[in-house]
């Protein structure tokens, strides 16, 4: 029983780290209709901001909790900002020509980003300081939960909450609604739909490099190539769960993490990426817009 239930922390865990990725993913297609194949670069962006402020921090002398929050803080602003200038730079110029050339453009800003980080730091793993404290509370638990995992559920369930309160409630959040089912028409009630595109890149790039830093501090390493494989598990995460569909990202990744987990688990760790694509194709051959996503009718 305590094997069954470390499977389902474990799922729970890569899930999470998934879901965060997913959001920035669901959150682009559902007003452009882009797949945003450098969304994963900008988690790993994210997590080598994080670990030069560490590592400055560390010298400092602050405590491990402080350098966390303030590592995160500024790898989010930072991540926010190369997603926003990438948005201006490879989407934008292309976004009203074919959705070929929009492709090509989004895999080329993800080549250009993995080399530029390879050739600014390093090709090797680097050592990633594990700045989470252990909390003594958890011990209590009947089973056993780390603190590293504890920080990845909490900050990943507040995310979630923050979003769905952005999304339904205030101004941008009901702007990007807007934009997501008529751009034109959003644009004639007076919706600044560029600012909304602008702003969707920049929460969905500062949300990738949160769970860039959680999963680097949890894995104690990291190397330039970590976001494309974790960039390509949370896509189809996102299309599991209904691509443009927010809370069938978050169920989507949950899936795909339980899938994986279980797998690796109780059949073999080697086939763990199999079991990903695997259970993909199975929703699709059923349920081809996804688990939550709605099948699209279009005119003809």
């Amino acid at each position: 029983m305590n094997y069954f239930f470390g499977l389902v922390i474990s799922g729970l865990t890569r899930g999470s780290i998934y879901a965060l990725l997913a959001l920035g993913y669901t959150m682009v297609y559902g007003i452009i209709e882009l797949i945003n194949f450098a969304h994963g670069e900008i988690y790993m962006i994210g997590a080598f901001t994080a670990l030069i402020l560490a590592s400055v921090l560390s010298i400092a002398g602050l405590d491990s909790i402080s350098i966390l929050v303030l590592a995160s803080i500024v790898a989010m602003v930072y991540s926010a900002a190369y997603g926003f200038t990438m948005e201006k730079i490879a989407y934008k110029p292309v976004r009203n020509s074919q959705r070929l050339s929009a492709l090509i453009s989004a895999i080329g800003m993800s080549l250009f980003l993995q080399n530029y980080v390879r050739l600014a730091q390093t090709s090797n793993f680097l050592p990633f300081p594990a700045l989470i404290p252990d909390f003594p509370f958890l011990r209590a638990l009947p089973f056993r939960v780390t603190s590293a995992q504890f920080i990845i559920f909490v900050t990943t369930a507040i995310v979630m909450i923050l979003l769905t309160f952005l999304i339904k409630f205030t101004r941008i959040g009901k702007s990007m609604r807007a934009a997501s089912q008529d751009k034109t028409m959003a644009m004639l009630l007076g919706v600044n739909v560029n600012r909304v595109i602008s702003m969707t890149f920049v929460i969905g790039s500062a949300t990738a490099a949160l769970g860039g830093v959680l999963i680097s501090s949890y894995t104690g390493q990291i190397n330039f190539y970590i976001g494309f494989l974790a960039g390509i598990k949370a896509f189809v995460a996102a299309v599991l769960g209904g691509i443009g569909s927010i809370p069938g990202a978050v169920l989507g990744s949950f899936v795909l993490g339980w899938t994986e987990s279980f797998g690796a688990g109780y059949i073999s760790s080697d086939y763990e990426d199999v079991f990903a694509f695997a259970i993909l194709v199975l929703i699709l051959i059923f349920k081809p817009s996804g688990l939550l996503g709605r099948p699209e009718n279009k005119k003809v």
